[in-house]
């Protein structure tokens, strides 16, 4: 969707402004004060040559390296998950996700499986101080060492370090900002890809990046999606640090499509108890509950005498204000008793607003949030969960379960790709109790190792998933305790799916072989396309995530059936959808998949052997295709 460009002088429509705001709606970086710049746009579809910084003909952030993160959007991946139930809680019934790995590369790995689907992505980067630690430059490679650099694990020559590419970002760097932006540039460009339509994203930032962070934003999602800023009090004083110590936050908000504020839900559900605090009817109006309202407005508009009959007091708006409506329309208001002149008729004239009449459920949430948790209070509930000094300046939940609670409901998926110690899932799960929700969450965190003093975890993966499976466990405990009221009580979902980001199980056709005895050999490795003897879940998993795509999004979660046929093992994908046969076919499977019908039906190609295997798939297709099934080799 996106805004049509209008013309209200009688012209015919003005399809170069048409056209320029559906690109600006797919490409929100590209168009820049109403201008397009074609370098960008060439780059957006994958032009290598056209990421040279562009000339200075309008506004836009600039710095060194941007280029390079642009380049960082482009590029695509052979990655895969690997799945690991034995470190999952309830793997074969939950939704929820856990990912151990370097956040960019797992976002290039997600945008198939969940393109378009989440509806709210939280986040709480590196503020980028002077002694945070991040990878850049991104480069990541397709074989283990690589990955085992990328996080940390070792150097150059092999052995474990984790100071080559998990890098201390000093203020005495030349590229001290640069190096940041290229950081958080290919980030959110790619998170911004997983959002919905109506989706948010929060960013939580100090004043160190706090002005970086905005222009950012705003190139990548588009000014006009930026949504507002919340200023989190996080702790009491300042420490005396600085001429006005800070004692607070920064989170900012961006919406994917700004076109209609209900669309993007921003606010927090009425409750009952506001509703009865709220809305009353002392006068027993037929129309039922009502508040008082403004009658004026600081645009300009009507201005006109209001008139007391019962007083005889005239009435104005206030210094600045107009009223809202006409002299006419204020006149049968009053009439039909919907602009009164207080409770008692003895003040200034007020609207009446019915309960039945409001459009929304929810309540506009403030910028200044000064009770909603200190970081005093996420380090006392880490320590209760997990021992003192485990993690530094952890988020509250409670901060993290407000924000999900302005943007969220039961069903909707969310995403922390920077997720430390994991508040943002321990927050879904507080939420989903307080609401009988089923919020999902997809949490990424890179294994960076511990240094210092807390040795009770190897790295912060580690606590990530300890916290989850802590934060349950105390739940399940509370829910316990306490008796159902019915049958069919809420069963709240408490588990995740733990995966690792890791090679690929198939290999990889290596360009640049030279020469027939090369060529040749790597024609042999492909006999056998698989890396290794890997699992049906792995395969299951690499599957899924690779498949999706406009048609068919294929999330971590979905459903899959196991079904023997014949003696073979077959995997129902989301009931129909796809039926994975990774052990082979035979009649059976094929007699199964004629009669009910799958739209597709894979299999790994290796298991068609014999003397004609060309005339097996041949067969097996005219079989499948006379049902409408696609048989799809890999």
């Amino acid at each position: 969707m996106y805004h049509k460009v209008q013309s209200m002088d009688g012209r015919s429509l003005n399809l170069t402004a048409e056209n320029i705001a559906r690109l600006h709606q797919l490409f929100p970086d590209v168009v820049s004060e109403g201008r397009v710049d074609f370098d960008r746009l060439r780059a957006a579809l994958g032009a290598a040559d056209a990421l040279a910084p562009a000339g200075p003909d309008h506004y836009e952030l600039r710095w060194a390296g941007k280029a390079d993160a642009r380049r960082e959007v482009q590029r695509s991946t052979t990655a895969t998950l690997l799945p690991n139930p034995s470190q999952s809680i309830d793997w074969d019934t939950t939704g929820n996700v856990f990912i151990e790995g370097e956040n960019l590369e797992v976002l290039r790995v997600l945008q198939r499986g969940y393109f378009g689907k989440v509806k709210m992505i939280y986040i709480d980067p590196p503020y980028n101080t002077g002694s945070d630690s991040f990878v850049y430059p991104d480069d990541y490679g397709e074989r283990r060492e690589d990955y085992e650099k990328a996080i940390g694990q070792r150097d150059e020559n092999g052995f474990l370090n984790k100071q080559d590419l998990w890098k201390k970002n000093t203020r005495e760097s030349g590229q001290y900002h640069s190096a940041w932006l290229s950081m958080m540039w290919p980030r959110l460009y790619l998170s911004r890809n997983l959002l919905r339509e109506d989706g948010v994203i929060f960013v939580s930032i100090d004043d160190n990046e706090m002005h970086n962070l905005r222009l950012l934003m705003n190139e990548i999602f588009g000014e006009e999606n930026f949504v507002g800023t919340i200023i989190w009090k996080k702790k009491t004083n300042g420490n005396n640090v600085g001429d006005i110590p800070p004692v607070h936050d920064y989170i900012l908000c961006y919406a994917k499509r700004k076109f209609d504020k209900q669309d993007i839900l921003l606010g927090f559900p009425m409750t009952e108890e506001y509703l009865r605090k709220t809305y009353k009817n002392p006068d027993k109006d037929k129309r039922g509950a009502w508040t008082t309202s403004d009658l004026s407005a600081n645009h300009e508009g009507p201005y006109f005498p209001i008139f007391n009959e019962k007083t005889g007091i005239t009435y104005y708006p206030p210094e600045g204000r107009y009223w809202v409506f006409n002299e006419t329309e204020v006149k049968t208001r009053i009439k039909d008793g919907r602009i009164i002149f207080g409770t008692k008729g003895l003040t200034a004239p007020v609207q009446k607003s019915f309960l039945r009449d409001r459009k929304s459920t929810r309540l506009k949430a403030d910028s200044w949030w000064s009770e909603h948790g200190l970081n005093e209070d996420g380090t006392a509930e880490l320590a209760a969960m997990l021992g003192p000094k485990v993690f530094v300046h952890s988020k509250p939940s409670i901060l993290i379960k407000h924000l999900l609670n302005i943007t969220t409901v039961s069903g909707d998926i969310i995403l922390d790709f920077f997720a430390g110690s994991g508040t943002t899932g321990q927050a879904v799960y507080q939420l989903n109790e307080e609401s009988k929700g089923n919020r999902r969450f997809i949490l990424v965190q890179m294994a960076e190792r511990i240094e210092g003093s807390r040795i009770k975890f190897n790295n912060i993966a580690q606590i990530t998933q300890q916290r989850l499976a802590k934060a349950g466990e105390l739940l399940r405990q509370k829910q316990a305790n306490t008796l159902p009221l019915d049958s069919s009580s809420y069963i709240q979902d408490l588990g995740f799916r733990a995966y690792r980001l890791d090679y690929s199980n198939f290999r990889a056709w290596r360009p640049n072989v030279t020469g027939p005895s090369e060529i040749l050999s790597q024609l042999e490795l492909f006999q056998e396309p698989l890396r290794q003897a890997v699992s049906d879940e792995a395969m299951l998993t690499e599957l899924l995530l690779k498949m999706g795509g406009s048609a068919d999004i294929l999330p971590l979660s979905v459903a899959v059936t196991r079904r023997s046929l014949g003696g073979l093992e077959v995997h129902d994908v989301a009931n129909g959808l796809v039926w994975l046969a990774l052990a082979g076919i035979n009649p059976a499977v094929i007699a199964a998949a004629v009669a009910e019908r799958p739209q597709r039906l894979v299999i790994p190609g290796r298991l068609f052997g014999g003397d004609n295997p060309d005339e097996q798939v041949s067969n097996a297709r005219l079989q499948l295709a006379d049902a409408g099934v696609t048989l799809q080799l890999i």
